[in-house]
């Protein structure tokens, strides 16, 4: 496969969830043949400064790449802008990217797909996102992977054409929505999306991925999902910066290649009906709930 898209890789303070990541994308079938870009962030509290020291003595040992770059900031940029940093820079230099952060296991097939969906939809305007994770959905008679209005953000891909459309600007985006497009963007009101946007608004959280779920979306913009997931997040342990301790989004990564790609640029209503159909029911009943708000509260 030609043209192969750099991968995008941003570390900070987790070791082994790093080791776990780097492991698993060597394991990927075009990992030989790909460009590794490795961000480093810098450490943020005095506390945190051993634990980089630690990822950054690693990520420097890492092989089994076309080629491997670590770029290490001295100062904490935090997440958001590392990322807004990072996937600028190689769109420009590339055309497209693959974005993983320091707590995502892929399948061996992860990145053949991301490089196939790149190539296949290159021209297509409205395909502005390609995600490899998907929740556990209950339809079973789903496409291998379908298009969708939200973007998911553990292991992703997008073209520099795309991109230039990313709003960071929170005004900018909110003063675009009425009452009929938050509940769209919201999934009929089954996910906090809204909230997610009013919450960076109000200082709660320094998310890029809802910026660019926005942008996307008011674009008119589709993104590309497998029906079953092509990635698992490891860090909903307590470790990470932006993740809590929950089973919710737990998922059995796909062991099989996705061999199958829609031809129709419209989003797949019976893969819409499924995923809000979980995202309506994720967290259980009352007593489910009342458990694992006990389990986190106190361990």
């Amino acid at each position: 496969m030609q043209n192969l898209a750099p991968i995008a890789l941003f570390v900070y303070n987790r070791p082994q969830h790093t080791e776990r990541t780097i492991k698993f994308l060597q394991q990927n079938l075009l990992a030989a043949d790909s460009r590794l870009y490795i961000f480093s962030d810098g450490a943020k509290t005095q506390a945190d400064e051993d634990k980089v020291n630690e990822v950054r003595s690693f990520i420097k040992s890492v092989e089994g790449f076309k080629s491997v770059k670590v770029i290490e900031s001295k100062s904490n940029k935090g997440l958001a802008n590392s990322i807004i940093e990072g996937v600028t820079q190689l769109n420009q230099n590339y055309g497209q990217v693959i974005v993983f952060e320091d707590d995502l296991v892929s399948s061996p097939h992860t990145l053949t797909y991301f490089n196939e969906a790149l190539n296949r939809y290159r021209q297509e305007e409205k395909v502005m996102h390609i995600g490899a994770y998907m929740y556990h959905l209950q339809e079973q008679n789903l496409p291998e992977s379908f298009f969708y209005k939200a973007a998911t953000s553990w292991g992703w891909a997008t073209w520099q054409r795309a991109w230039l459309h990313f709003e960071p600007n929170i005004d900018t985006l909110l003063a675009q929505f009425d009452r009929q497009k938050i509940n769209a963007f919201s999934i009929e009101g089954t996910m906090n999306f809204w909230k997610q946007m009013r919450d960076f608004k109000n200082g709660r959280n320094n998310s890029w991925a809802i910026r660019w779920y926005a942008s996307i979306f008011l674009k008119g913009g589709l993104t590309l999902n497998p029906s079953q997931s092509l990635v698992n997040n490891i860090g909903h342990d307590g470790t990470g910066v932006h993740s809590g301790i929950n089973d919710i989004y737990n998922v059995i990564i796909n062991p099989k290649p996705i061999t199958q790609f829609p031809t129709e640029i419209v989003e797949d209503q019976k893969a819409y009906s499924a995923i809000k159909n979980f995202l309506a029911n994720r967290k259980g009943s009352l007593w489910t709930r009342i458990k694992r708000y006990l389990h986190q509260r106190f361990n």
